[in-house]
């Protein structure tokens, strides 16, 4: 996509609008929000995050990388912040240090702090994520830690800030639906634009739809919009910093609605991808016909949200099978990074460190207005996640995975019996498992259910 193209389509999303709502009455029963952002991207060519074929670090940026807050505050006194970034995911340690921090600085407590994240497969590798799939030496390590602690005390700064802008709104939530997500799982990548030109149904279970809000300020202009897709940002694999196509959503909405801030959260796509793909074209377009499919639903489907908030948290002990050592000895023989997983383990294992059986899994809901429920899954979910929610919670629910942590791939029942990559992908992120225990999608939904109760 040229230039030209770029922004004369800009100009047609422009066109569509999201339809202004009437001025806020400014007394005890609105919302108040604030939102800020601040540019994340690394000033030294680290290693992106996200495959394992790259070979060498970043060179130079398509566009910059951004990080997003949110802050909310209902008449009922409820309280909320979501933080929005262009990365892979928040490694536990990190968001821990986040949540830490925001708690003794604006007394902010767990389940009131989201961490979300784009998945973008052209941020930087954080500390301690992914350190076994690429070659990364003392000094790449020394400089991804100095990233990480910065990165952090931006997301501190930023929520701060949004704090501080707090101020009357209105909050209005819609839907939409884009359907350039395929189920990678049902499909030969090859094959999909054949089928598309034939309209032959693409197999596989897929979410289409295009979740989120509006946020307006007391004279009902524009501050923010939120929303999510169920679909990996994996169009591009090159070398260069990239929101993918959650980033050019972000930047099309918000070249049309000056002054607004628009935040994106990955749903459950961890089997979901964008195709075809692989050039900065096709993740422009994506990105356009996402931000049309917020533009449009916004401006004719939006609902207001009574200004009452109740958030809740919780972790979930998810169990594991540990791998074989004869076979982790045959690994180790091999190359490439389970052969590196393979031999970091084992070395561990001489040395006697214990290896964990479990995973403190997070699992977030929040609630605002009457009905519409937000659900936040750690990990890379798989799209039955949302599908089943749908089913458990009602229509009115938002589902955000890699959300608070992302430590491995998260299977549904259906993924974990027929196996493959998306049933765990251990050695990509390092855990010391083979399989997660079968009853993982029960145990969570289980968990979201309780924790619905708990808000309704």
């Amino acid at each position: 996509m040229t230039r030209f193209h770029w922004f004369a389509w800009v100009a047609a999303l422009c066109a569509v609008g999201i339809a202004a709502a009437c001025a806020v009455a400014e007394d005890a029963r609105t919302w108040r929000a604030g939102v800020a952002r601040a540019v994340i991207t690394p000033d030294e060519p680290l290693w992106l995050a996200g495959y394992a074929a790259r070979q060498r670090p970043a060179e130079g940026k398509l566009h910059d990388l951004w990080l997003k807050a949110l802050a909310l505050e209902a008449a009922d006194g409820g309280r909320a912040v979501l933080v929005s970034g262009d990365i892979l995911g928040f490694p536990r340690a990190s968001a821990e240090r986040i949540c830490t921090a925001l708690r003794e600085k604006y007394g902010l407590t767990r389940d009131q702090i989201m961490l979300a994240a784009s998945h973008t497969h052209s941020g930087p590798v954080l500390e301690n994520a992914l350190y076994d799939i690429y070659p990364l030496d003392e000094a790449q390590c020394e400089a991804i830690a100095r990233y990480t602690r910065h990165l952090e005390a931006v997301a501190v700064e930023t929520v701060g800030r949004a704090l501080q802008s707090l101020t009357t709104a209105q909050l209005s939530d819609f839907e939409g639906s884009a359907d350039f997500a395929v189920n990678r799982r049902n499909n030969r990548e090859a094959d999909v634009p054949s089928l598309r030109e034939r309209g032959e149904p693409l197999p596989g279970p897929v979410n289409h739809r295009v979740p989120g809000m509006t946020i307006r300020d007391a004279a009902g202009k524009l501050m923010a919009v939120v929303f999510g897709y169920a679909c990996h940002a994996t169009v591009l694999d090159g070398y260069q910093w990239c929101g993918d196509y959650p980033g050019y959503a972000q930047l099309a909405l918000e070249s049309c609605q000056q002054g607004a801030t628009a935040l994106f959260f990955a749903g459950c796509g961890a089997d979901q991808n964008p195709i075809p793909r692989r050039s900065v074209e096709l993740c422009e377009s994506y990105g356009l016909r996402l931000a049309e499919a917020v533009a449009k639903a916004a401006a004719e489907h939006g609902r207001p949200l009574e200004p009452t908030l109740k958030t809740s948290f919780a972790t979930l002990e998810l169990g594991f099978e540990p791998p074989d050592e004869e076979r982790l000895r045959q690994m180790a023989e091999g190359s490439g990074y389970t052969a590196h997983w393979a031999r970091r383990l084992l070395a561990e294992r001489q040395a006697g460190v214990a290896w964990l059986r479990t995973y403190p899994y997070p699992v977030q809901v929040w609630r605002l207005g009457a009905d519409q429920y937000w659900v936040a899954l750690g990990g890379e979910a798989v799209v039955d996640y949302a599908n089943r929610l749908e089913e458990l919670v009602g229509p009115r629910v938002w589902v955000a995975a890699y959300a608070n942590d992302v430590m491995a791939y998260i299977p549904s029942r259906r993924v974990w019996e027929e196996g493959g990559y998306e049933s765990g992908a251990f050695s990509v992120y390092g855990l010391p498992a083979v399989r997660w225990q079968g009853d993982i999608e029960d145990r969570i939904l289980a968990e979201v259910k309780r924790l619905v109760d708990s808000v309704r």
